[in-house]
C-alpha cells in the first residue's frame, strides 16, 4: 500500500515501476481515502501499541494507493524490496529508501506474512478486482 504522504507527493507510479523493474506483476490496484474506522481495522493487530493511535491518525489523512503484487515467494522478496522501516537505516536502491521520509511517512506497508498477505487483499479487494498473471490461457 502507498502511503498517504507517498501519493500525495505523486510517488505511486515510481513505486509501481520500481515493482514492475523487480519481476512483481501488478494483479490488483486501487485508490482509497482510509476513513479512521477503516484504517482501525487494517492495522488492529497493532491496536493497544504506543503508536496506534499515530498511525490511524496518519493513514487517515490522505488517499492511499493499494496494490496487490504477484511473484514467487512474493512476501518475503517484497519486505527485503521495501526496506527497513526506518527509511534512515533502509539499504540503498529500497522502496523506504528512495520515496520514505521518516519512520510513519515511510512510504509504503507491505504484508509481514504469507497469511497477513491474504487478510490485507482480502481487506481491499474482492476476487473480480483481481487478475493473476499465473492463470492466464494463451
Amino acid at each position: 500500500m502507498v502511503k498517504p504522504h507517498a501519493f500525495t507527493a505523486k510517488k505511486t507510479g515510481t513505486i509501481i515501476s520500481m515493482l514492475e523493474d523487480n519481476d512483481f506483476q501488478i494483479v490488483g490496484i486501487k485508490s482509497i481515502k482510509l476513513t479512521p474506522e477503516l484504517a482501525r481495522r487494517f492495522y488492529f493487530v497493532h491496536q493497544g501499541k504506543e503508536f496506534f493511535e499515530r498511525l490511524i491518525n496518519y493513514m487517515s489523512t490522505g488517499t492511499v494507493a493499494a496494490i496487490c503484487v504477484e511473484k514467487d515467494n512474493c512476501v518475503a522478496d517484497l519486505r527485503k524490496f521495501i526496506g527497513a522501516t526506518d527509511p534512515a537505516k533502509a539499504a540503498e536502491g529500497t522502496i523506504r529508501k528512495i520515496v520514505g521520509v521518516t519512520v510513519e511517512q515511510n512510504g509504503v506497508h507491505a504484508s509481514d506474512s504469507v497469511d497477513n498477505a491474504r487478510k490485507e487483499i482480502r481487506f481491499f479487494f474482492s476476487d473480480i478486482e483481481l487478475y493473476s498473471y499465473r492463470y492466464l490461457q494463451y
